[in-house]
């Protein structure tokens, strides 16, 4: 199955977790075997909205060989586009959805000698199946996650049952912070690092790994961005021969899958570099949002990730 062939999923189990995070059990609608997956896949979800239909990303959380049903975590973000206020106030048991084959950007490098997991809030969500892989391979790893107050900390007792003392919590309201340094310091030769969660915390580890000598070829991460709304401009696809308007809160990427155009996604995040387009011509400025291209690569202005960037300008060229 092509990663952009949709699966019908019903809606078997919610279960509330967290005051802002939800965990749905989703099973194929016609009974059958859904795809299998490694630890770190993530699916895409199409839901109906009132205004356009919503494609967002969600880390599977489910066991990679249990084909009977899929398990995604999803954040409440009010300040967001509807999507996750969607699948909180609108989706119910019952409901009949659509999702993507699994894909994995955020894999496991089973041969190293050690893992070092760290996770933020949602970020958790990822590290579920990359868990049991572990405890299945009996191999060595260390958890430390990190959430803001204990009624946020849905998901520990379940993760202290997996992992046991391998299971680090930091509770920040209650003054215990995540030092990343302490973490990455004195850890054996052969070890990686996967991180999972806010912007912030991705760019810390990042640096405290560098600032202790570790190669960028060991540090793992994951973020999927959403597109932020910006000023409306008009596309001009040059292949298709359409032109579309960019509304100020529909990402360019909805607009030209609007137009009936296919356009090619793996994440819709801005982490993949699947969606990836050749810019012909632009009269203004490309507003890169992703983290997948090179400072080199945005300054040269001939590449644009339609999922997460767009352009401040009257008119854009693309090459589809």
């Amino acid at each position: 199955m092509k990663p952009q062939e949709s699966i019908p999923v019903r809606v078997a189990e919610i279960e509330p977790v967290t005051p802002l995070i939800k965990r749905f059990t989703l099973q194929h609608a016609d009974g059958g075997a859904l795809p299998r997956f490694s630890g770190g896949s993530h699916i895409v979800v199409e839901m109906q909205g009132h205004d356009r239909l919503h494609r967002n990303p969600y880390s599977l959380m489910s066991s990679p060989w249990d084909g009977d049903h899929y398990q995604i975590g999803v954040r409440r973000v009010d300040e967001g586009r509807g999507g996750s206020r969607h699948m909180h106030e609108r989706v119910t048991v019952g409901s009949v959805l659509r999702v993507s084959a699994p894909v994995n950007l955020f894999p496991l490098l089973k041969t190293r000698r050690k893992h070092i997991l760290i996770a933020g809030g949602i970020g958790i969500t990822p590290f579920f199946s990359h868990l049991a892989e572990l405890e299945r391979l009996d191999a060595a790893y260390e958890l430390h996650y990190a959430v803001r107050s204990q009624e946020h900390a849905g998901f520990a007792v379940e993760l202290q049952r997996i992992a046991g003392s391998k299971l680090h919590l930091y509770v920040e309201e209650g003054g215990n912070q995540l030092d990343f340094a302490t973490v990455l310091a004195g850890q054996p030769l052969g070890t990686d690092v996967y991180v999972c969660g806010p912007a912030g915390m991705i760019d810390a580890v990042r640096q405290a790994a560098r600032a202790a000598g570790w190669s960028d070829g060991h540090v793992h991460w994951e973020q999927f961005l959403a597109p932020q709304p910006g000023v409306p401009f008009e596309a001009v696809l040059a292949r298709s021969g359409i032109t579309v308007q960019v509304g100020s809160e529909v990402s360019l990427l909805e607009a030209i899958e609007a137009a009936g155009v296919r356009a090619p996604y793996l994440c819709r995040g801005g982490a993949c570099g699947q969606c990836e387009l050749e810019v012909l011509e632009t009269d203004g400025e490309l507003l890169h949002r992703d983290h997948y291209l090179s400072a080199e690569e945005r300054a040269g202005g001939r590449k644009l990730m339609p999922c997460v960037s767009r352009a401040r300008c009257q008119r854009v060229v693309l090459a589809i």
